[in-house]
């Protein structure tokens, strides 16, 4: 039977190209994002920067070690301790010490860095250190001199020259010289008096001497009992990279694009095999006349399965290995483009690997054959009789197969929702499981399809067919009686638009949900914020206490962390308070238990989410710093949507500079009055004084970068295969139409009139594809408002209506496109009926 499936594929190869259309497809994604991975696991450490000249960098303690019953478990610490004055004083016995010193410095107009071209950062986002440290970059001076005096600097780049005067938030300077751009920061360097003026606390230090000596220097300092010398780090060599800023970025960069890379894989692989499984089911449903001859000549049922199986793995040997040729080509220039984006370091190239082109060949080569799987066991299951009279009537779409595998799903995607609802219904929230668990109840209804086809489009063209004309009447007999054609069409669409509605509105819906609840949380008038990555100093915050009306409520970010269960160290992102009145002044928290009242320096607010809930309870928990205390739970929140935090007292974030003040006004006060004064309080350090709503809605989370463009690139994967199926399918069921199309043109029919009646049947199965495709991504959507509920988040599911109709209209055009085209080329033939 392999040479009659290879016959057959030469003879009806149109019937065969949308499977190897879609397999080739899908073995290049999978050989692309294979090839991204593996590049992304082999990825180099990244070199020191900052300090790539520096012999040793002593880093204060920076990270939380807790013992387990399971191992050490670690946290980065929120605000690290600087290395201890005695350590220091025993480090300079051996070497010239060097305090590192880092903050930002925002340049005021149109000046700065960021003007140097597109793609470079917002202008005037410097980040300020003491001269000293500049040597261990290293930086030279190529212009000028270095700083002497208070006022002076030199910068990094080519924006400023020296004599030049430039105003930002740490006031007018002037810059005396220049160095060469490194590419990792655009730096202003101060004199190091100035530095530590601006920035009072240092976390880390360079020291000129053996790491040896540093190594037992440190040994003894913690042997001795020494406060603060525990955890403290000595970087040398490679490890240098931790003392620069974000250390982790290219890892967390690389996370994020693996996270992209395999989401897309995912999505092809499951909408490629649901393409190749529609195509060869409606591949043997239109043959059916030539198995019934088959098997009365005497081919076996095996035979004939074999002879469809043959035909697939035809097809995927060749489209597995035309995609692994056109993966390999098109890997490097992605990885040019996710780079030029933004999403992966500079650095990230695609390495010479061989994994993924086996991954790709065979894992297309599986999907070939398991997509018609099912087509081949339909083609041998009939008797000779049967066969023959199935090819006279479209019935039997239904097969018991199907009605199983549809109704499992259903029902698995419908107990499963119930039960995260019920356990855990934040985790429905989680981006990996509303990017997955859409797929269950998708893949349901299309192969439920059929069961809705006839009873959807009877609906779709009711008013239609009542119209004057028999083209509305001939498209709803049309369509519902060719259930097994319509539902082809329609279920690629329904997956493309149930992709589009579930994905984009599930963030959509999330997005709303955490704005509603910044917007819900926020009682305060004005809101005042510190220049990102600082904070303000107790005269700015006595400044703003003074205004007239004003009553004020600074808060500093800090976080604490808590182990659950012995072995999870968990970190809760908190807000330190000067006191509970003026937060309940500012600030509506949604309380399930307790009152804010009773928040002091010895108790906390916690949320829902934390093992340990009860108020009146004590938790044990180390705060930013790395300090271990016990706390009474004063109030509990609600869980929301994960954003709620915890409240601890400023007593219990030492360390942690006030960032934000929200304002309240007193009573009679005048609001212009209060925000002018505020200004005048903060515009000398760089602070930003917005309304309570203007803050609000600048605080709204939204979706990151790499979220978007992940679900961006699997709704065109998705309308990709969708076009492949649709077209396909329509060439193939209209070319066997020829003498349905024959038989209207001899009772009169006109060419214009058939192409419109061919052209309103295609647009009503897009119709009941998209109708359904809108009723599974409102299934998902109410699953995420019902989570939403349980968490008592508020609850606004949100629509992608301009997504869905923009993907419906081009799934309608391709439909509408296709038929047309197939149909114009038959009737150009002579109008008789042929057999």
């Amino acid at each position: 039977m392999l040479t009659t499936a290879l016959h057959t594929l030469r003879a009806r190869w149109p019937a065969f190209i949308g499977s190897f259309i879609a397999l080739a497809l899908g073995a290049t994604l999978l050989t692309v994002t294979g090839l991204a991975l593996a590049s992304s696991l082999d990825a180099p450490k990244r070199a020191p920067e900052r300090f790539a000249a520096a012999p040793v960098v002593v880093r204060g303690q920076d990270t939380l070690r807790v013992h387990t019953p399971s191992g050490e478990r670690t946290k980065e610490l929120a605000r690290p301790r600087p290395v201890p004055d005695a350590l220091t004083t025993r480090l300079r016995d051996l070497g010239p010490v060097v305090e590192d010193r880092s903050f930002p410095v925002r340049v005021h107009g149109s000046r700065g860095p960021g003007n140097r071209g597109p793609g470079n950062r917002a202008p005037g986002d410097l980040i300020g250190h003491p001269w000293s440290t500049a040597a261990f970059a290293p930086y030279r001076i190529d212009a000028g001199r270095a700083p002497r005096a208070a006022d002076e600097v030199v910068v990094t780049g080519g924006w400023a020259a020296p004599g030049d005067r430039v105003r930002t938030a740490r006031g007018t300077l002037r810059v005396v010289g220049t160095v060469p751009r490194l590419g990792f920061e655009d730096a202003v360097f101060f004199t190091d008096a100035r530095a530590a003026r601006l920035s009072p606390v240092s976390v880390q230090l360079a020291v000129d001497a053996e790491v040896s000596a540093v190594r037992e220097a440190v040994r003894d300092a913690v042997r001795d009992s020494v406060r603060g010398s525990a955890g403290v780090r000595v970087l040398a060599g490679d490890d240098r990279r931790y003392a620069d800023a974000d250390p982790d970025r290219d890892r967390e960069a690389l996370t994020a694009l693996n996270a992209l890379f395999g989401t897309a894989g995912g999505v092809s692989a499951f909408v490629s095999v649901f393409v190749v499984a529609s195509t060869f089911a409606f591949a043997v449903a239109q043959r059916r006349r030539e198995f019934g001859l088959l098997r009365t000549a005497g081919a076996t049922p095996g035979q004939l399965r074999r002879m469809v199986l043959g035909e697939a793995l035809a097809v995927g040997v060749l489209a597995s290995a035309t995609g692994c040729l056109l993966g390999a080509y098109a890997a490097p220039r992605l990885a040019a483009q996710v780079v030029e984006e933004g999403l992966a370091p500079a650095w990230f190239t695609i390495g010479e690997h061989t994994w993924p082109y086996h991954m790709a060949f065979w894992t297309g080569l599986a999907v070939a054959l398991c997509g018609a799987t099912a087509a081949a066991w339909r083609a041998g299951r009939t008797s000779p009789v049967e066969a023959l009279r199935e090819a006279s009537a479209d019935t039997g779409t239904m097969t018991r197969g199907r009605w199983v595998c549809g109704a499992g799903l259903l029902l698995t995607a419908l107990v499963t929702l119930l039960v995260a609802l019920a356990g855990d219904p934040g985790d429905l929230l989680h981006r990996k499981t509303y990017v997955s668990r859409p797929m269950l109840l998708i893949a349901a209804a299309a192969l439920l399809a059929p069961v809705v086809v006839r009873p959807s489009a009877r609906l779709l063209t009711w008013l239609p067919a009542r119209l004057p004309g028999a083209t509305g009447l001939l498209a709803r007999e049309n369509t519902a009686a060719g259930v097994r054609r319509t539902a082809a069409v329609a279920a690629p669409v329904l997956v493309t638009v149930a992709l589009a509605g579930s994905l984009l509105g599930a963030v959509a819906t999330l997005d709303e949900a955490k704005a509603a609840e910044v917007r819900e949380r926020t009682a305060a008038a004005f809101v005042v914020t510190a220049p990102s990555g600082t904070g303000f100093d107790a005269a700015t915050v006595d400044r703003l206490r003074a205004v007239p009306g004003a009553e004020v409520s600074p808060t500093s970010s800090t976080a604490v962390y808590a182990l659950e269960d012995g072995v999870a160290l968990i970190r809760s992102d908190a807000r330190a308070v000067a006191g509970p009145g003026a937060l309940t002044a500012t600030t509506r928290l949604p309380l399930a238990a307790g009152t804010v009242s009773d928040l002091d320096d010895r108790s906390i607010i916690v949320n829902e989410e934390w093992a340990e809930h009860t108020v009146g309870r004590s938790v044990r928990i180390w705060l930013g710093d790395g300090t271990r205390k016990t706390l009474r739970i004063a109030a509990v929140m609600h869980t929301g949507t994960g954003d709620n935090g915890v409240y601890v007292t400023a007593a219990n974030a030492a360390g942690a500079p006030v960032d934000r003040v929200d304002v309240a006004l007193a009573d009679g006060a005048d609001a212009d009055a209060v925000a002018a004064g505020l200004r005048g309080a903060v515009t000398p350090v760089g602070g930003r004084v917005a309304s309570g709503d203007e803050w609000a809605a600048a605080a709204s989370p939204g979706a990151r970068g790499t979220t978007r463009a992940g679900l961006f690139l699997v709704l065109g994967i998705a309308l990709l295969y969708t076009g492949i199926s649709v077209v396909n399918t329509m060439l193939t069921a209209t070319s066997d139409r020829a003498r349905e199309l024959a038989v209207l043109r001899l009772t009169g029919a006109t060419d214009r009139q058939v192409l419109r009646l061919l052209a309103v049947e295609s647009l009503t199965v897009t119709a009941v594809g998209a109708l359904l495709g809108l009723l599974v991504a409102g299934l998902n959507l109410a699953g995420m408002a019902a989570a939403l509920h349980l968490l008592t988040a508020p609850v606004t599911p949100v629509v992608p209506w301009t997504a869905v109709t923009t993907t419906a209209a081009i799934c309608a055009a391709l439909t509408t496109a296709a038929a047309l085209t197939s149909a114009t080329l038959l009737l150009r033939r002579r109008a008789v009926a042929r057999e």
